[in-house]
C-alpha cells in the first residue's frame, strides 16, 4: 500500500465538481439544445485528476514500511510507520537480523564486505519507541560501481535490466539499483521490529530455515517444527537445522562456486504461538497475504503453504484436518495439512510455508586478481553468456561483480521478516475490529499472551 497519493491531469473529463451538476466531462450540456447555443469548449478547460497510487517501495496498511536506497548508493534503509509507542527498541535489536543477513559472512555468500551497521534516526527517546515514524540506515561502504560499466550497454541474463527499462525509460546501471537485494536491508530491519512485537504481546515465534539446496533435499519428518530452535539453524554457514543434511548442502554449493555456477534452493518458515483469528475471508485471507509478502523478495519463485502441490495427490478423507479436544480444553488439529490457517484464518496450530527461490542470476568463478595478487583479494571473473545490448544488438557479455553462489542461506532472515511485517499488521487489524468489545469466551482467545513480558506491552 502506498504512502502517498499522487495527482495526474487528464484533459477532456469530468472533475470532481462536475458530477451531479449540467457539465459532464468538457461537454456542456444546456438545458434546451440548439444548433444555436450547442458548443463543445477546448479540452484545456476542464481537466480531470485522476488520482494513481505511488507504486512498489511500500507494505503493510497498520504496521507500515517504505523502503529507500539502491545497491550503490549512499545507502539503504526504512521508515516504519504505525508501531505501537512504547515498545523497548534499539539498533541492536535490529543488528542481529541484518548481521545474519549481511554479506562476506562465509564462503557460500558473495564476497562483498559490508557491516550493514543502522542507526536509528527518528522515532526512538529513552529506548522506547514514541509511536512516530522510525527511521533507520544502514550506509554502503563497499561500492564496485566499475565492475558494472558492461551493463550499461547489455542487459544481464535473468535480471531486472530489461523490465526496467521496459517500464520505467531509465534504470540505475550498478548493482541493479532497486532490483538488488540490498534492499532487502530495509526489510529485515523492521521485520526485526515486528518480530519483537509479536514475541512480546502474543508469544509468537517466526523461524526460517534452509530446506534444500539445488537437488539435496531435507526430509520433512527430520525436522521437529514444535521443537526446533535459532539455535540449531544458525549452527552452520547454510542454515539447515539438521547437521547431516547441511554438510551435503554446503558440498553442493561448493561444487557450482568453484565451476563459476550458480544453484537456487528452498526456505521452509514456521510460526509458532500466533494467536487466533487473524486474516479476513475473501481478498485477504492470511496465506494470501504471506504469498504476496515471500513472493515479493527477489529471485522468488515459487510458495507453497501447508501440504501444498502435495495435497492434489490426496483424497478429502486422506487430507482433512480432524477436530480433537486438548488436555487443556482446547480445540486442535489432528494433523496439520492446512498449515495452520483455515479459511484465510489462523487456528492456532503451527503455521508452515515453503519459499523456492531460483539460482543466481549472474554466475562467476572466484579467482586470485592479476593487479592484486599480493594481498590475495578475491575478484570475480564472469562466465560468458549470450544476451543483447540496450540497442537492439545481439552479443555476449561476460557479467562482473559479486554475488551469492546460491542465495537461500542469506534468504532466511529475509523471509522471517516478511513473514512477521505480515503478522503483526494482521494482529493490529484484529484488535481494531474484533476486540474494541469483550470476546466471546465460548469461542474467542485473547491475543496476548499470559507471559510477564506481554505484560509490559500493550498494541
Amino acid at each position: 500500500m502506498a504512502s502517498f497519493v499522487p495527482t495526474k491531469q487528464f484533459l477532456g473529463a469530468p472533475s470532481s465538481s462536475d458530477i451531479g451538476s449540467s457539465r459532464l466531462g468538457s461537454l456542456q450540456l444546456p438545458s434546451k439544445l440548439s444548433s444555436s447555443n450547442f458548443h463543445v469548449p477546448s479540452r484545456s478547460s476542464h481537466p480531470k485528476r485522476l488520482e494513481i497510487q505511488a507504486a512498489g517501495s511500500t507494505f503493510g496498511n497498520y504496521f507500515r514500511i517504505t523502503t529507500f536506497g539502491e545497491s550503490h548508493g549512499g545507502g539503504v534503509g526504512c521508515i516504519i510507520d504505525g508501531c505501537p509507542p512504547r515498545l523497548p527498541l534499539s539498533e541492536s535489536d535490529m543488528q542481529v537480523e541484518l548481521d545474519r543477513r549481511r554479506p562476506g559472512q562465509s564462503r557460500i555468500t558473495t564476497p562483498r564486505k559490508e557491516t550493514d551497521t543502522c542507526k536509528i534516526s527518528s522515532g526512538t527517546a529513552d529506548g522506547l519507541t514514541t509511536g512516530s515514524p522510525i527511521k533507520v540506515e544502514v550506509p554502503n561502504t563497499d561500492q564496485r560501481g566499475n565492475d558494472y560499466s558492461e551493463m550499461s550497454l547489455a542487459y544481464r541474463p535473468s535480471h531486472a535490466d530489461a523490465t526496467y527499462d521496459f517500464k520505467y525509460g531509465v534504470r540505475s546501471v550498478q548493482g541493479g539499483g532497486r532490483s538488488s537485494a540490498r534492499e532487502t536491508i530495509g526489510r529485515v530491519a523492521a521485520g526485526a521490529v515486528a518480530k519483537k512485537i509479536l514475541k512480546l504481546y502474543s508469544g509468537a515465534e517466526v523461524l526460517a530455515y534452509v530446506s534444500q539446496v539445488h537437488q539435496v533435499v531435507l526430509p520433512e519428518d527430520l525436522i521437529d517444527h514444535q521443537n526446533v530452535t535459532l539455535e540449531q539453524i544458525e549452527s552452520n554457514i547454510v542454515r539447515c537445522p539438521d547437521p547431516e543434511y547441511a554438510e551435503k548442502m554446503i558440498a553442493a554449493i561448493d561444487a557450482v562456486r568453484v565451476r563459476g555456477d550458480s544453484v537456487g534452493g528452498v526456505v521452509t518458515c514456521i510460526v509458532r504461538n500466533l494467536p487466533r483469528g487473524l486474516g479476513t475471508p475473501v481478498f485477504d485471507k492470511l496465506e494470501a497475504e504471506l504469498a504476496k509478502a515471500c513472493m515479493s523478495l527477489p529471485a522468488t519463485k515459487g510458495f507453497e503453504f501447508g501440504s501444498g502441490f502435495a495435497g492434489t495427490f490426496m483424497t478429502g478423507s486422506e487430507h482433512n484436518d480432524e477436530f480433537y479436544m486438548d488436555e487443556h480444553g482446547r480445540i486442535r488439529t489432528r494433523t496439520n495439512r492446512s498449515g495452520g490457517i483455515q479459511g484465510g484464518i489462523s487456528n492456532g496450530e503451527v503455521i508452515n510455508m515453503r519459499i523456492g527461490f531460483k539460482p543466481t542470476s549472474t554466475i562467476s568463478v572466484r579467482t586470485l586478481s592479476l593487479s592484486s595478487i599480493c594481498s590475495f583479494l578475491i575478484s570475480p571473473l564472469g562466465r560468458k553468456q549470450q544476451t543483447v545490448t540496450r540497442d537492439k544488438h545481439e552479443t555476449e557479455l561476460i557479467a562482473r561483480g559479486r554475488h551469492d553462489p546460491c542465495v537461500v542461506p542469506r534468504a532466511v532472515p529475509m523471509v522471517e521478516a516478511m513473514v512477521a511485517l505480515v503478522l503483526v499488521d494482521q494482529l493490529m487489524a484484529q484488535y481494531s475490529q474484533c476486540m474494541m468489545f469483550p470476546i466471546n469466551p465460548e469461542l474467542q482467545e485473547p491475543l496476548q499472551s499470559s507471559t510477564p513480558e506481554s505484560a509490559e506491552v500493550t498494541l
